[in-house]
């Protein structure tokens, strides 16, 4: 696909010399408040995610690509970045619109991609759940909903991230069996569905397409196994296909070691991923660090642990993922 020689130069700034996208993702809100509270931690809330988004930043971005913030709490992190690093922000606010079927997204109402360009971003970033097999008023809303951001995207020159979040709206626990049934069809189909030209994508952020937990080889009981290997093998493959777009896999708060283990399968099945934006699976065991013990503990936690898991996950894409300049030309 053709893009602009202004968003091809993001893409490269957001990338590796390589072309290969190591992003961290750090744009987690709510995510973090529910973190903090898990440990009962007692002090100012929003402070400590300014901070802790900070400290990610100054001690993690020299060893990625770039890096995935929100303008909410994060553009004090933004500026604490590695010089190297790209900047990608999200538009979306937390979470989703429960006061009525759907999960409708919400921008941020202080925001547009334009403002997301002035305030020195690389690329624009929008979270979407999307249920295939929901109805067609529904779905249309979000159809329109993407269009109109990827026309503010276009309009402003500036790469469309669009990360993909799956759900079936009559299975509440996607962590579930009944719903590891269904996943590949949710991931895969709504990934065919946002790679069409009207939405303006230059990359998708997707969920793998099956429950690892549940795989042949993975599963901890073998009465657990949904997927043979053979079957999630063929539907990494089957994913890879549904897209001619750069596509790169998110984390979704899974161990470091099962997330890179799953990069590997994923190559093994022949898919044409990107790279990564990598958040939990690399910094969240520093937010206990930082919400008992303080700044310097969560530094140092940071040096080693958690450069330890970046660095781990950069070895292993470098092997595994190949250029989005293969799918993206100027």
């Amino acid at each position: 696909m053709k893009i602009t020689e202004n968003k091809y130069k993001a893409m490269e700034k957001l990338s590796t010399k390589d072309g290969i996208i190591g992003a961290l993702a750090i744009d987690q809100r709510g995510a973090l408040k529910k973190m903090l509270a898990a440990g009962n931690f007692q002090g100012d809330v929003d402070t400590t995610i300014v901070e802790f988004k900070k400290l990610v930043s100054e001690e993690l971005t020299p060893y990625a690509s770039s890096i995935l913030l929100d303008p909410e709490y994060g553009l004090p992190a933004a500026g604490v970045r590695d010089d190297e690093a790209g900047l990608l922000l999200a538009y979306e606010q937390t979470g989703y619109d429960a006061t009525e079927p759907g999960r409708f997204p919400d921008l941020i109402t202080n925001m547009s991609a334009r403002r997301i360009k002035e305030a020195g971003a690389d690329a624009v970033k929008f979270l979407l759940y999307y249920d295939i097999d929901e109805s067609a008023e529904i779905n249309d809303r979000k159809h329109a909903f993407i269009e109109r951001l990827g026309s503010e995207c276009v309009a402003e020159d500036i790469p469309f991230y669009l990360e993909l979040v799956s759900y079936d709206a009559t299975i509440s626990d996607a962590t579930s069996p009944e719903y590891a049934k269904v996943k590949p069809h949710k991931v895969n189909d709504m990934m065919k569905e946002f790679s069409k030209d009207k939405y303006h994508v230059e990359v998708l952020k997707m969920e793998v397409p099956v429950n690892m937990n549940y795989v042949e080889g993975f599963a901890e009981n073998p009465a657990d196994v949904i997927y043979t290997r053979e079957e999630a093998l063929a539907y990494f493959k089957e994913q890879s296909e549904a897209t001619h777009l750069p596509f790169i896999f998110l984390s979704a708060g899974v161990s470091a070691k099962l997330f890179q283990d799953t990069l590997v399968f994923a190559h093994e099945a022949g898919s044409t991923f990107n790279g990564v934006l990598c958040g939990r699976a690399t910094w969240k065991g520093g937010v206990e660090v930082f919400a008992t013990e303080g700044e310097a503990a969560t530094r140092e936690w940071l040096k080693t642990e958690g450069r330890q898991n970046i660095e781990e996950l950069n070895a292993v894409i470098n092997k595994t993922a190949q250029p989005w300049t293969t799918k993206l030309t100027k």
